[in-house]
Order: C-alpha cells, then sequence, then structure tokens
C-alpha cells in the first residue's frame, strides 16, 4: 500500500512539473477617425502585426486596431496595460500612428537604449485602415505580419522585415523593400517616378501596364531576372568616377547593375534581391 502512495504522488508531481503556466492576454479594439487635406501622409509604424490598408473616395482616414497584450502572470499583464501607449499625432497634412510605450516604434527613437529595458511581455496591433486614395502612405512592420495595400494613388513607402509586402492597384511612386518575404504589386498606371524594390531573401514580382516605358537597373546574388515585356533593350555599365580628396587621385568604378530599357524608357526602376527571382510582367 505504501509503495502504490509513493507512486501516486510521483505521478501527480510529474504532471504539474509539464503543466505549463497558463498565459494572461489582454484585447482591446480601438476605432479612430481623422480629417484630412488633400496631399496628407499617414505614417504607421508597427512592430508586431499586419498592416492592411485600402483607399476608398472619402476624406477621413478610418483606422481599426485589434490590440493584444501577452503576459506570463496576471501582475505582468496589469503593468503591459498600464505602461503600453499607442501615439495619434496629427499635424495639419500628416498624420503618425505609432507605439510611444514601452519602447518608440519610430525610426532612431531611442534605439539605444532598448537593450537596457527588460520587457516583461509582448504585444500585438493588426491594422485595417481606409483611407483617401489619393493619400500618401507609410506603412512599416517588423515580425509576425504583412503589409498589404489596395486602391491608393499617392507615394507609398512601405518596409517590413518578416514578412512580404503585396501592393495591388496603386499608381504612385514607390519604395518597397523587405528582408525576408515576397514583394508583389500590382500597378494601375505607370508609377509617377522613381521607385525602388527589394528584398534579401524572396521574390519580386511587379505587374505593369502594357505601355510601360522605363530604364531599369537589377542586382541579384542568386536570382535571374524574367520579363514577358517585348520591347527590351539592353544599357551600357554605368561607369561612376570618385576622386580621392588626399592624393586628388581618380578612380573609375564600373557598376554591378544591369542596365536596361523598357519601351521608350523614362522613369528609373530599381530591382534587388538577394537570394529570390525578378519577374518584371505585363498586366493583361
Amino acid at each position: 500500500m505504501k509503495k502504490l502512495k509513493l507512486m501516486i504522488i510521483v505521478g501527480l508531481l510529474a504532471t504539474c512539473q509539464q503543466s505549463p503556466a497558463q498565459e494572461r492576454v489582454f484585447e482591446e479594439h480601438i476605432s479612430r477617425q481623422f480629417d484630412v487635406v488633400d496631399g496628407s501622409t499617414l505614417a504607421i509604424y508597427n512592430v508586431f502585426g499586419s498592416i492592411d490598408v485600402e483607399g476608398y473616395d472619402g476624406n477621413r482616414i478610418l483606422l481599426e486596431i485589434d490590440k493584444k497584450l501577452i503576459a506570463e502572470n496576471a501582475n505582468e499583464l496589469a503593468k503591459a496595460k498600464e505602461e503600453f501607449k499607442l501615439n495619434f499625432d496629427q499635424k495639419t497634412d500628416s498624420l503618425i500612428v505609432f507605439i510611444k510605450e514601452p519602447r518608440d516604434s519610430r525610426p532612431d527613437r531611442n534605439y539605444r537604449n532598448w537593450e537596457h529595458k527588460e520587457i516583461k511581455y509582448t504585444y500585438h496591433l493588426e491594422f485595417k485602415v481606409k483611407v483617401p486614395r489619393s493619400l500618401n502612405l507609410v506603412a512599416v512592420t517588423v515580425n509576425d505580419g504583412e503589409v498589404l495595400v489596395r486602391n491608393v494613388d499617392g507615394k507609398l513607402k512601405i518596409h517590413n522585415v518578416n514578412g512580404g509586402i503585396s501592393l495591388t492597384n496603386v499608381s504612385g511612386i514607390t519604395y518597397a523593400h523587405t528582408v525576408n518575404g515576397d514583394v508583389d504589386i500590382t500597378y494601375a498606371s505607370q508609377p509617377k517616378g522613381e521607385s525602388s524594390y527589394y528584398t534579401l531573401n524572396g521574390d519580386l514580382t511587379v505587374f505593369y501596364p502594357q505601355n510601360l516605358s522605363a530604364d531599369c537597373d537589377y542586382k541579384s546574388f542568386n536570382g535571374e531576372l524574367f520579363t514577358d515585356f517585348p520591347e527590351v533593350t539592353m544599357l551600357p555599365t554605368t561607369v561612376s568616377k570618385n576622386i580621392k580628396e588626399n592624393d586628388n587621385t581618380i578612380r573609375y568604378k564600373l557598376e554591378s547593375n544591369t542596365r536596361f530599357r523598357i519601351g521608350n524608357g523614362g522613369s528609373q526602376l530599381h530591382f534587388e534581391t538577394f537570394n529570390g527571382n525578378v519577374y518584371i510582367k505585363q498586366k493583361s
């Protein structure tokens, strides 16, 4: 009998040790609206989570945000609820949405102090946004999310780190860069100026109108370039000139980018990958 009791106690102890601590979660939905003037810019600086933006025929920015805070225990969750701050900074022609605490998510803000601040909870924001079609957009996230943009005609500056970028029915000057993910873009019309597309680990796939005219350059380490545009002309390699100030010597450098022209040339389009292909396609 004693042996049986001992076995039961040992079994209970093993069961308790294997049960993980239950996480505490706080969820909140945030709705905000902002009137904006023509030519305004919306900037969203997220860290964990997706950003989904759609253009519409209106004059307000409509923000729907799902916030989630996760902590190991009730005390840490209470601290998270008190500390976490999401800010909306509106000026005459701009609106900046960013995480103020526990760490400022805007570029070049207190990054040196990040490693010295211990944070015992995680946070996650999912953005669903409607904007006037002509709005200029800056959308940045880092982990656990994609950046999706549809039906926006303004300038686009889109950045991700661990996730993809998808832009559909856009027409503005575009900067679309990610590190780990694909970049997929479909233009309603030719971008109105110099545009840049980059991914380290992923493919670039861009659909342009069939009447595209552009001067392009392409660079990749382990990728290839494919296009179905019929009128493609290779351009000569660019040579850069550099004068050293200390001895006034001149150095010339051959650029490694492949340069080519589509149609009659025009807008500058830059494509770069490290481990991935580039697909430049005609929109049907």
